[in-house]
């Protein structure tokens, strides 16, 4: 079945950007065969529907391991998430801790903590999703996750090499392309912007996906590498060299998110690739499906 989703043909595409971010570099060619994507992320109704047919338990509802985070204390070890909080006026951008607090009891049913719902929200995109849940959904349903260079041709949306999903030129004033963060950041979005949206808010790009431009960011199945034009099979190539007590796989994620501020992180173009905890969600983090 390929209801809801948009066929991707063959191609060969220069992939990854020179002039942007280190981790986009270097550009380079890659070939791939046609394949199907969700027009949408996926969302809070077809989550609950997975964990209402499976009983699924999502890893942020699960207890954490003390020996797996040595030194946390016990407070971050209880079921949770880490949160967006923003911030009462302008901050340090260098300090993440400003913004993103670890909340118990947040995860995909309560997204913003234990007193939060999903109601009135279903047609969100689903977030606080680690790797394995993503994976775990797209196995119930018959799907896979993308690569990555399936995710970022699909992005690019049939058009040559440019910065955006839309062109090379960035969003005009006053015209709404995408869900990223518009305003001060993180304490200041303009109006309908600094959280997320319904799936499909904003103009689909030339394959008529949605939202493959910021509201949350997307699970690929490649480990992280900081060349991206090498592909790694390996768990232990992904472990971040500055923590080397959390041996814990990362994954590229794509896409930016609603958090995404030209001042800070302009990480919604297709080259962008962040790396991703495979055991963390976080409350700008989602996915979608593919069939090939």
């Amino acid at each position: 079945m390929t209801d809801g989703f948009s066929r991707i043909p063959q191609q060969t595409v220069v992939l990854g950007a020179d002039n942007e971010y280190p981790e986009e570099g270097p550009a380079h060619q890659v070939s791939v065969e046609a394949f199907w994507i969700q027009r949408n992320q996926v969302t809070n109704a077809e989550y609950d529907e997975f964990v209402a047919a499976t009983d699924y338990v999502t890893v942020a509802e699960r207890p954490l391991d003390p020996e797996s985070y040595p030194g946390a204390p016990p407070e971050n070890l209880q079921p949770g998430s880490m949160v967006f909080r923003r911030t009462p006026g302008p901050v340090d951008l260098r300090h993440l801790n400003q913004w993103w607090a670890w909340t118990p009891g947040a995860c995909w049913k309560h997204p913003r903590g234990p007193r939060s719902s999903t109601r009135g929200r279903e047609n969100h995109p689903v977030v606080h999703i680690a790797f394995e849940d993503a994976e775990a959904f797209a196995q119930w349903a018959g799907y896979e996750l993308p690569t990555e260079a399936e995710w970022e041709v699909a992005a690019r949306g049939g058009l040559p090499h440019t910065v955006y999903t839309w062109g090379d030129e960035p969003e005009p004033r006053g015209q709404r392309l995408a869900n990223y963060w518009h305003g001060e950041f993180p304490y200041l979005p303009d109006t309908g912007y600094g959280q997320s949206t319904p799936v499909g808010a904003f103009p689909p790009n030339g394959y008529g996906l949605y939202d493959m431009a910021g509201n949350v960011w997307e699970w690929t199945t490649d480990f992280y590498v900081g060349d991206h034009s090498f592909q790694s099979c390996c768990a232990h190539d992904s472990y971040d060299p500055a923590q080397p007590q959390f041996q814990v796989p990362r994954k590229v994620i794509k896409g930016g998110s609603f958090l995404c501020a030209d001042s800070y992180c302009m990480r919604y173009r297709p080259s962008a690739r962040r790396p991703q905890q495979v055991d963390t969600g976080m409350s700008h983090i989602g996915f979608r499906c593919v069939q090939r």
